[in-house]
C-alpha cells in the first residue's frame, strides 16, 4: 500500500463507522417513541427511589442519547440536570431545559466532586474495550460525584429471557410481524462486537464497577442489570 493510499483507507473506515452509527441511531429511534422511552425511564427512576430524593440534587445523565432520560428526571421535578453523549445528531432531538454536551464519557467535562447523581441507561455496553474503557468511565464517574453521591446503571444482562429475545431476533418472520423487535435486532447486529462482548463478561463488568462503588441496590431481571451504588 502506498503512502497516498493510507489517508484514503482512513477516510473509508471513518465513513463506514459513521454509516454504522447513523444506521444504529435510526434503528434506536424506531425501537421506541420518545413518549414510550420517557415512561420506561420514569419507571426505572422510581424503582431506584429517585421519586423520594431532594429535587436540589445535581444530576448528570451519561450516554444520554436523545435526552428522554433527562425528560424523565424533569417530569419528576428535578431541574439541576445535564446530559452527555457523543452523538450530536441524537442530542439535537432533545427539547428540554437541561444543558447537554457532546463529549466522550471516558473524559466527562465537569469538575471533580460536583455532581450528586450520575445515571447510565444502556451506554456502557457500547464501550469497545473491556475492561479498560469501562474502568475509565467508572473512574470518571467516581471523580465527578460528591461524597455520598449515587450511581444508577441499567444495562443489558444475559438471562434466559434475553436469550429468548435473541432467538426471536433471528426469526425473520417474527421480525416482520413485530417492528419493535426488528429495530432491536438491527441495533444488536450493528453493535454486535461490543454488545456480545459485554454480555459474555459479567464478572469483569461487576468487578470493574465494584472496585470503585459499593452496591446499595441491585436486581437482574428480564435481560437487564439494575444497579444503584455509592462511591467507596
Amino acid at each position: 500500500m502506498t503512502a497516498q493510499q493510507w489517508p484514503r483507507r482512513g477516510l473509508d473506515q471513518a465513513a463506514a463507522a459513521d454509516g454504522r452509527a447513523r444506521a444504529w441511531e435510526s434503528a434506536y429511534c424506531r425501537f421506541e417513541t420518545p413518549q414510550q422511552e420517557v415512561r420506561k425511564f420514569q419507571r426505572r427512576l422510581k424503582w431506584f427511589g429517585a421519586a423520594g430524593w431532594s429535587r436540589e440534587l445535581r444530576v448528570i445523565e451519561l450516554f444520554c442519547g436523545r435526552g428522554n432520560g433527562l425528560a424523565a428526571w424533569e417530569s419528576l421535578g428535578f431541574s439541576h440536570i445535564e446530559g452527555v453523549d457523543r452523538s450530536p445528531r441524537l442530542l439535537s432531538e432533545y427539547r428540554g431545559n437541561a444543558m447537554c454536551s457532546v463529549a466522550d464519557c471516558r473524559e466527562i467535562p465537569v469538575a471533580s466532586s460536583s455532581r450528586d447523581v450520575a445515571a447510565i441507561h444502556g451506554g456502557l455496553h457500547h464501550l469497545e474495550r473491556l475492561p479498560q474503557d469501562l474502568e475509565d468511565v467508572v473512574g470518571e464517574v467516581r471523580r465527578i460525584l460528591k461524597p455520598g453521591g449515587r450511581l444508577l446503571i441499567v444495562e443489558p444482562w444475559q438471562t434466559p429471557f434475553l436469550a429468548l429475545v435473541h432467538e426471536c431476533c433471528r426469526r425473520r418472520v417474527v421480525r416482520k410481524l413485530w417492528r419493535k423487535l426488528d429495530a432491536l435486532a438491527e441495533m444488536t447486529e450493528l453493535e454486535a462486537s461490543t454488545y456480545f462482548s459485554w454480555l459474555a463478561q459479567p464478572e469483569v463488568v461487576l468487578e470493574s464497577i465494584h472496585r470503585a462503588f459499593e452496591p446499595v441496590r441491585m436486581r437482574i431481571a428480564f435481560g437487564k442489570l439494575f444497579l444503584l451504588a455509592q462511591p467507596r
